[in-house]
């Protein structure tokens, strides 16, 4: 098992690219094919889709370790309380009410889109119309008042509503977060709640592909790719605590307006590059 000095530095950067972008609504996909077009991992095509997938578990298991109190139903500790949580237990089954929409288009389409639509090109052109949604919608809501501002006033309906928008995230460059949060601002969704609703949706939603991935990949791991595989999910684990706590701190008194400005300029600079690079 002789894993190279170079490649190491190159998947620790990638997981650093993956725990920032995973909960930022920027594209964590989209940012990661990208770097990949000029940081390529000397590993097997088949290895780096499965890859990009599952490095997202780190970036899953900060946001649980962060919100477990809100995630976990059962009470264990104290047992003058009831042993269920019915709130939390409630709130789950939304959670997979939400990732139906999902998981249907995924398993329908996922592989025509892998083969069409990852492209830098598809990458910045999505990059760009939802950063002018993000824009156009956070304009529009400042004459609104938010009609939904905890988790549990989210309904079974309201769930479903912002499982169809995530179905948008299935073209690279849109990013989950980015699809599940413009949905909940338009249906009435505070901030706040949005993103922590996009928290919860992200933990069936990325175990579930990754297990696709990896089932699709075959357990067959060397050890180079177990190290590449490790380093990468621990990284993106570590710097998505960091980012988690400034995003969840950023956005009690900010918009998206500045993820979308981004977007855009991110999304410019890609074209030109690629149209006359």
């Amino acid at each position: 098992m002789n894993v190279d000095m170079i490649e190491i530095l190159k998947v620790i950067f990638l997981g650093i690219v993956e725990g920032i972008t995973e909960w930022l609504p920027i594209s964590s996909t989209g940012h990661m094919l990208l770097v990949d077009e000029f940081i390529k991992l000397n590993m097997s095509d088949s290895f780096k889709e499965m890859f990009f997938v599952v490095i997202q578990l780190g970036a899953i298991l900060a946001v649980v370790l962060m919100f477990w109190n809100k995630m976990f139903p059962f009470e264990l500790k104290d047992k003058s309380k009831p042993f269920i949580k019915k709130d939390i237990f409630s709130l789950w089954f939304k959670v997979v009410v939400a990732c139906i929409p999902g998981a249907i288009v995924t398993l329908l389409f996922d592989d025509y889109v892998e083969a069409h639509f990852h492209t830098p090109i598809v990458i910045a052109f999505a990059l760009v119309f939802y950063g002018i949604a993000f824009i156009v919608i956070e304009n529009w809501n400042k004459k609104r008042t938010p009609v939904i501002n905890e988790l549990s006033d989210i309904t079974y309906k309201t769930a479903l509503m912002i499982g169809l928008f995530q179905v948008l995230s299935i073209v690279p460059g849109t990013s989950r977060s980015g699809a599940t949060i413009i949905g909940s601002l338009l249906i009435g969704i505070s901030r706040s709640a949005a993103a922590e609703f996009t928290f919860f949706l992200a933990v069936p939603v990325m175990l579930g592909l990754s297990a696709i991935k990896v089932l699709k990949f075959g357990l067959a791991f060397t050890g180079a790719e177990l190290v590449i595989l490790g380093v990468g999910t621990l990284v993106a684990f570590v710097v998505s605590i960091i980012v988690i706590m400034f995003f969840m701190s950023y956005i009690k008194k900010h918009d998206f307006k500045v993820f979308g400005w981004y977007r855009i300029v991110l999304g410019i600079v890609v074209l030109l590059y690629f149209m006359f690079f």
